[in-house]
């Protein structure tokens, strides 16, 4: 089964990832990954889709599903360090998993957070994501949880 980003979320204030069961006028129905708690978060509340985050490199931005593929490759079916390993554990794992990240703006907390995301959804869901185009369509034509606080949030990891 293939995992659609733009439907896994992450919002501002709550640890780990949410599955979008819903949206209304109010706000959305999310279901916690892991717990399955569910749970409704007002328009107020800074939610990001995965699908639109990216980290930057020495070239150009890298979309978090490209990130989360090249992460897979390099660990085969093996764990991804610990969130909470030191932080020249992590910057090595980058280092070998995406070698042109930026060293200057892809802090120690970005790689956090995309390690604990990448192990929600090794545990959770699916690393295999599909074509991002064929999600893309269908997430523009619902529009989005709430683009405003989206884009206030930034979609840089």
């Amino acid at each position: 089964m293939k995992t659609d980003l733009s439907t896994i979320l992450t919002i501002s204030g709550h640890g780990g990832l949410f599955k979008l069961l819903s949206r209304n006028r109010s706000g959305i129905i999310v279901e916690q990954m892991g717990t399955g708690h569910r749970t409704v978060f007002g328009l107020a509340s800074r939610i990001t889709p995965l699908a639109d985050i990216s980290i930057y490199t020495d070239d150009e931005d890298l979309p978090l599903k490209d990130l989360l593929e090249k992460m897979h490759a390099a660990l085969g079916d093996e764990d991804v360090p610990s969130s909470k390993s030191d932080p020249e554990t992590l910057k090595e794992f980058f280092a070998k998993a995406c070698p042109n990240y930026d060293r200057d703006r892809f802090y120690v907390s970005h790689m956090k957070k995309c390690v604990e995301w990448y192990d929600i959804l090794k545990h959770n869901a699916s690393l295999d994501f599909g074509k991002e185009d064929e999600s893309e369509g269908d997430a523009n034509s619902e529009g989005d949880a709430n683009p405003e606080e989206e884009q206030a949030e930034g979609k840089q990891a």
